[in-house]
């Protein structure tokens, strides 16, 4: 029974023994296991601040190497900035010794103050944006570490892609401008080379109205008996045959520059003749109207030959031959049309177009009017349907329409037409008119711009087509020069008839002087 005591008591303590160390090695195991956590977790730790810390140290590289770029473009642009202001002062120079070219030189200089302003405009701008960057960057890089992987791949993605449109527009803009002015330098250029090229002649004669005679005698047999001679004559040409105190001289006048011709040239016809009576007049005058039909279609089909424009249908080869007669502004139309052939073609070529299309349209551009004192509307119109009643192609009708901006241009040879049309009648000399109109002209609109209070000189130049007009600083700021030219302008409106447009342009000039002793 003792031994049975000692024997349960033994296995008590045993049990007891074995219970505390159970509990000492579980005691043990748990603490070991924490000091791993709290290593793993302080590791962790340092892993994300060493990757912040590489992140903000590869932003601030990129930030550095953009600032190094925009510096490098800012050393650039200031020293296309400096080239440019000794190129302007040049310019300036030259404006003091150059009158004639003030008005190139200040849209030069306008236009490089408007380039310099959105260069710096640009740089600003584009300085804005990199602090912006830089602190959006900052911003994302906090918030990437509580973000996933697929998630800040995302974020980064959306700014990236922002970033981009945005520089994509500067670049487009930029590109825009380049191509602006390379256009307008290529297209003066054009222009120049077209006219060297064709250099005609700059005036034609005007059609003489005028018939000379021997004698004074000869009036008298010109009206005949009663008059009858000249009624005959007249009926037969539709001409006005004026007879008056004016020595060896018979006028005659007609609409018709055509009839005139005919009549013009059947009296001179009569005259050497000697026998002037109705039978004769009308056998000289049916015989010198075959003349000129045959004058007119040869001079049709040179003029067709002369610009190579083949297989032109008989009857617009006799309209071309009949703007023979016909003169604008003292300008013969039928080599006006010639030229604007010859500039349309050499200007479609230089820009890759079809040259026999512009110049068919240069030389029919004009052929209404050979008939506009016939039909009614303008000459255009009567030209357009006059080239589609005989099978011309859509451009050339097109062009004869349009060539005087009066209706939306649908090809590109309308406008090549109305280029060529504006240098050929703007060509020094080409036109001619009295010099006391001319004079008048000019004295006009200096006087009408001199009664505007604040005007101290005014000078039309370019023959009357634009004028300049000196207002005092003192009695003008800004405000008031911009109202005194719409007012000049309104008034030209108001008071003038003149062709086309004058441009009114008001400086506005303060000179301040010293002198040292």
């Amino acid at each position: 029974m003792t031994e049975v005591i000692i024997a349960t008591v033994a296995a008590v303590i045993a049990a007891g023994l074995t219970y505390a160390l159970l509990r000492t090695i579980d005691r043990l195991r748990r603490k070991d296991a924490e000091t791993e956590a709290q290593r793993i977790l302080t590791q962790a730790d340092q892993d994300a601040a060493n990757r912040i810390r590489s992140a903000e140290l590869e932003i601030k590289e990129k930030a550095l190497q953009q600032k190094a770029e925009i510096e490098k473009e800012t050393s650039k642009l200031r020293e296309a900035l400096r080239e440019r202001e000794r190129v302007l002062d040049k310019r300036e120079e030259t404006l003091t010794q150059q009158a004639d070219d003030v008005q190139k030189q200040e849209r030069i200089v306008e236009a490089t103050q408007r380039r310099l302003s959105e260069k710096v405009e640009s740089f600003n701008r584009r300085t804005e944006e990199l602090s912006k960057v830089l602190e959006s960057h900052r911003q994302t890089l906090h918030e990437i570490a509580g973000l996933s992987r697929d998630e800040a791949t995302q974020r980064l993605m959306t700014i990236l892609n922002e970033e981009l449109a945005q520089e994509t527009g500067q670049i487009i803009l930029r590109h825009e401008r380049q191509v602006a002015e390379r256009c307008e330098a290529l297209s003066r250029e054009m222009l120049l080379t077209a006219l060297h090229r064709y250099a005609a002649a700059h005036t034609a004669e005007s059609t003489t109205s005028t018939v000379d005679i021997p004698s004074d005698d000869m009036k008298g047999r010109i009206i005949g008996r009663e008059g009858r001679n000249i009624r005959a004559f007249e009926k037969r040409t539709g001409v006005d045959v004026i007879i008056d105190d004016t020595p060896g001289v018979v006028i005659v006048s007609g609409f018709d520059p055509v009839r005139r011709e005919v009549a013009r040239q059947a009296l001179e016809k009569l005259i050497v003749d000697g026998r002037i009576h109705p039978s004769r007049i009308e056998e000289i005058v049916a015989e010198t109207e075959k003349e000129i039909e045959k004058f007119i279609r040869r001079k049709g089909e040179e003029a067709a030959q002369e610009v190579n424009v083949p297989n032109l249908h008989e009857r617009l080869v006799y309209m071309l031959g009949r703007l023979h007669f016909r003169t604008s502004y003292s300008q013969n139309v039928l080599r006006h049309s010639i030229e604007v052939a010859f500039l349309a073609g050499m200007l479609a070529e230089m820009i890759g177009l079809n040259g026999d299309v512009a110049r068919r349209c240069g030389l029919l551009h004009d052929i209404g009017k050979a008939a506009d004192h016939e039909l009614e509307g303008g000459h255009p119109k009567i030209g357009a349907d006059l080239l589609k009643r005989h099978g011309e192609a859509k451009e050339v009708v097109h062009a004869a329409m349009g060539h005087h901006d009066e209706i939306i241009t649908e090809y590109p040879y309308t406008m090549l037409v109305a280029t060529g049309d504006a240098c050929s009648a703007s060509r020094p000399g080409a036109r001619r008119e009295s010099l006391e109109r001319y004079i008048k002209r000019m004295e006009e609109l200096e006087s009408i711009a001199t009664r505007f209070p604040g005007v101290e000189q005014a000078f039309a130049i370019q023959a009357g087509r634009e004028l300049r007009v000196l207002v005092s600083a003192k009695d003008a700021d800004d405000v008031r020069a911009a109202k005194i030219c719409r007012d000049i302008a309104k008034a030209f409106e108001e008071q003038l008839t003149y062709p086309g447009e004058i441009k009114v342009t008001v400086v506005r000039e303060s000179r301040f002087t010293e002198i040292a002793r």
